[in-house]
């Protein structure tokens, strides 16, 4: 390909896509007319929970039952639509809000995650790690930060793939396939990770309001997918590399100017980074001697580690670990300079999560409703029945499962609002084929985190693509799409093998969690 030739194409926006374009282009638009016509997730599910009420009148009214798993004890479906059913809605409406699991944990994790985002700790580090990549592992290196990106949300989609564009360049190669490889890394591999994130806690505090339905006493910890996620993270990072070949031959030789910031670290910056990892490396250290002896307080019965305070106390210790960290990195790179600047930081990441929270309000209710009514043991038992009988009651039955949540997961850009929608009926059903909720989680994550590049109501979709249009200029959305798409394709299809071999071989997804109960 010229340098003519290539230019023309930028000019056209089709960088060397230029068939493919229209056809994507037009179903990814279907499915965007079809997402916007949904409510906000605050009305879905005070549409949800309405519809559980009027479902558990008509189920009531049929003398339906179940058995409860827990106790064996014989269960009637309780109807919402009767005076004992609007007295628990109107007494209990504050408890289920505030007693809610994600709305705490999230918060707590936050606090800490929001400091060291705004001291600038965590994308020092990525543009630090990315920039001082030897160009021989360039990629693996933008790969493997790109998907550790999560660590910083969603701001992470906006910090590193024009660093990465600009590694790629540094290196001689195009950058449309480092920002391509980055972004769908960023995005696609948004649940991996070697270092428990705000998601982690997130949807883990969901899946054990979901299983306590069936086991008052289930718990699904933040590290409860860690095995598995962590493996992912290498696994995922290799697959990612390796089509890098494949789309770079698409595009070939790049003839355009960039500007990124590609500025190296500054010696505050530097020295900043070295401070933390010193005082994480002691945080770690004193955790580990805590929780060492056997007859630690942070133990449980029999010096139990998988029960016990310490994993309770995962959400305390992650919000410590970044706080220390932040702290650390703001004092010595001078963006903390008096200390009445930590909690007006700390308290700006939680505004960040008031559109959370007012969801969470109309979701803790839907949820709370559905277990009430004992309309979640029903479907659940029936499911069960449905997948005992089918045979797809353990791996082979997730994965059909992770392959359905792309219909949904297309349609609602919240991960943690679908889960919270799908989460009350499928880890039950599972929980009653004899599936560990971790399991049925680690399913779900694979298929919402895989598709994410695919989901055009995502609203940072336009800042990526101005980022993108600065080494392409007139490139449009059916570009950023059709540049990303065989990444997402590779990283969705690994995962999905990955899972089937990890549950065939029987390994722990989590510490204490594998596929089977």
């Amino acid at each position: 390909m010229t340098g003519t030739d290539q230019k023309t194409q930028f000019e056209q926006g089709g960088v060397a896509f230029g068939p493919n374009v229209t056809g994507i282009t037009k179903v990814l638009a279907g499915i965007e007319r079809v997402g916007n016509k949904l409510p906000h997730p605050f009305y879905l599910f005070a549409i949800i929970a309405a519809l559980v009420a009027v479902v558990s009148a008509f189920v009531a009214m049929t003398g339906a039952t179940t058995t409860d798993p827990a106790t064996g004890e014989t269960l009637q479906v309780q109807s919402l639509l009767s005076g004992e059913g609007l007295v628990y809605a109107l007494t209990s409406a504050i408890d289920n809000f505030v007693s809610f699991p994600p709305l705490g944990l999230i918060i707590t994790v936050m606090l800490g995650i929001g400091l060291a985002e705004r001291v600038g700790l965590l994308s020092v580090f990525m543009r630090g790690a990315v920039l001082a990549a030897p160009k021989q592992l360039v990629t693996i290196v933008v790969v493997v930060i790109s998907i550790m990106g999560n660590l910083a949300s969603d701001s992470a989609m906006v910090i590193i793939p024009p660093l990465a564009a600009v590694a790629f360049m540094v290196a001689g190669r195009h950058p449309l396939v480092g920002f391509g490889a980055s972004y769908a890394a960023v995005t696609a591999g948004f649940s991996a990770n070697v270092i428990p994130a705000g998601t982690d806690v997130l949807l883990s505090g969901i899946s054990t309001s979901a299983a306590q339905i069936v086991d008052p006493e289930a718990v699904v910890t933040p590290v409860s997918n860690y095995f598995f996620m962590a493996a992912s993270t290498i696994i995922i990072a290799v697959a990612i590399t390796l089509t890098t070949g494949f789309v770079e031959k698409r595009l070939g030789t790049y003839e355009g100017d960039a500007t990124a910031d590609s500025e190296p670290l500054t010696t505050a910056e530097r020295k900043g980074l070295r401070n933390t990892a010193i005082v994480l490396v002691l945080y770690i250290a004193v955790l580990v001697a805590a929780v060492l002896p056997a007859g630690s307080p942070l133990r449980g019965e029999e010096g139990a580690i998988l029960r016990s305070p310490f994993m309770s106390s995962i959400p305390v210790f992650l919000m410590l670990l970044f706080l220390l960290a932040g702290v650390t990195f703001g004092i010595t790179a001078k963006t903390l300079t008096n200390a009445k600047q930590v909690p007006e930081m700390m308290a700006e990441s939680v505004k960040e999560l008031v559109p959370f929270i007012v969801v969470i309000f109309t979701a803790a209710q839907a949820i709370a409703w559905f277990g009430w009514t004992n309309l979640g043991l029903v479907i659940a038992s029936s499911g069960a029945d449905f997948l005992e009988t089918t045979n797809l009651n353990g791996v082979w039955g997730l994965l059909i499962f992770s392959l359905f949540v792309t219909i949904p997961g297309l349609l609602i850009s919240s991960g943690s609002a679908l889960w919270t929608l799908l989460a009350p009926i499928f880890v039950p059903m599972f929980m009653l084929a004899g599936v560990d909720p971790a399991a049925t989680q680690a399913a779900f994550r694979i298929t919402d985190s895989a598709t994410n590049t695919l989901v055009p109501m995502n609203p940072m979709i336009p800042v990526v693509l101005g980022l993108m249009q600065r080494f392409a200029p007139k490139a449009g959305l059916g570009t950023l799409f059709s540049l990303i798409l065989p990444f997402t394709l590779v990283i969705w299809a690994v995962w999905l093998v990955q899972f089937l071999v990890w549950g065939l071989l029987g390994l722990p997804v989590g510490p204490g969690h594998s596929i089977m109960l």
